[in-house]
């Protein structure tokens, strides 16, 4: 099983002293969630209509910028559409851009496709079906919209398609989406609302693609793919764009803030996001030890053991513990 963030239970195993609250800095969720309007009880005792889909539908097109509500699919979050995609797009070789989100080349090689990666966009070229995280987890590389489009134009000469996972396409870089090139035919966009409205529990996601594409998902997904609540909050947030403005100044802040810390304890930058950074120190898996003992879980890389990634801390306390653990490891760089 592919190691992910978020395992706090994992923590309070491995360190069963660690003082609680537990801090998960691991997963790259937003730390500033939306906030919960008011739920009427039919989102709970009610499936879901066609209707209500629809209306979510329309609120992402809206909210992503794609053409129209058709070429939109909801899911209970952008991994089931990871894995569903091979299912409905049987691929020989696929190339993937890499290193990135480990599931991609998971899913398609438990499916029999022949997997190429590569560290280099070059890579793209290749395969029956290519895939990149735009922005990239977990070093925050990004190609502009305009290469992806001009990427895709040269593969589907030959019938080739191309999936971007936009997980991290919000906030400072919402202008790297690919979603308004879409119905460019064979390409595939990823969205998650969890992530970026901080609500990872809600379980959702959007596939944006051309409305044939979009149909063959929504087969796989079966009826009612989504949950009333989703539907509901969803519709809400969404349609904020004055909360999405104002969290992209509180996110540029909170990320400024992280990089004097880091970097004040001599952790070298390597790169990141509006939700992430990533750090490059010999002494990587020291650190996670030591975070991990006062109750801080940070993402480590088993394959690149100096790597580490921290997400943004909650609140003053959090970050005032992030402060005081590193400071026991390691000595202020200024």
């Amino acid at each position: 099983m592919i190691p992910h963030g978020g395992d706090l239970s994992r923590l309070r195993r491995r360190f069963p002293d660690a003082p609680e609250p537990l801090i998960d800095l691991s997963t790259g969720i937003n730390p500033f969630s939306y906030p919960l309007p008011a739920i009427p009880d039919t989102a709970y005792t009610r499936l879901p209509d066609e209707v209500q889909i629809r209306r979510l539908k329309e609120s992402a097109a809206a909210a992503y910028g794609a053409s129209e509500p058709d070429t939109i699919a909801a899911a209970p979050g952008t991994q089931l559409l990871i894995s569903v995609l091979p299912r409905i797009l049987p691929a020989a070789q696929v190339a993937i851009l890499s290193p990135t989100y480990g599931e991609h080349a998971a899913v398609w090689s438990a499916a029999g496709a022949a997997v190429l990666e590569g560290a280099e966009p070059a890579v793209l070229e290749n395969g029956d079906i290519a895939v990149l995280c735009n922005p990239n987890n977990p070093d925050g590389r990004s190609l502009d919209p305009r290469e992806i489009e001009a990427l895709q134009d040269r593969r589907m000469l030959r019938g080739g398609r191309l999936i971007v996972d936009e997980a991290f396409a919000e906030f400072g870089e919402a202008h790297l989406s690919a979603v308004p090139a879409v119905p460019l035919p064979g390409l595939i966009v990823l969205r998650s609302f969890g992530k970026a409205y901080g609500l990872a529990g809600v379980r959702l996601g959007f596939l944006i693609a051309e409305p044939d594409t979009v149909k063959r998902v929504e087969e796989a997904l079966g009826p009612w793919p989504v949950s009333g609540i989703a539907i509901h909050v969803a519709c809400i947030a969404l349609a904020d764009a004055a909360w999405r403005q104002a969290m992209s100044e509180r996110l540029a802040q909170a990320g400024e803030r992280l990089d004097s810390v880091l970097s004040g304890y001599g952790l070298e930058p390597v790169g990141g996001a509006s939700l992430f950074r990533l750090v490059r120190h010999d002494r990587a898996p020291a650190i996670a030890e030591t975070l991990g003992r006062t109750g801080i879980l940070v993402r480590e890389f088993p394959d690149r053991p100096d790597w580490l990634r921290f997400g943004l801390p909650p609140d003053e306390a959090a970050w005032s513990r992030l402060d005081a653990a590193l400071a026991t490891v390691l000595s202020k760089s200024r």
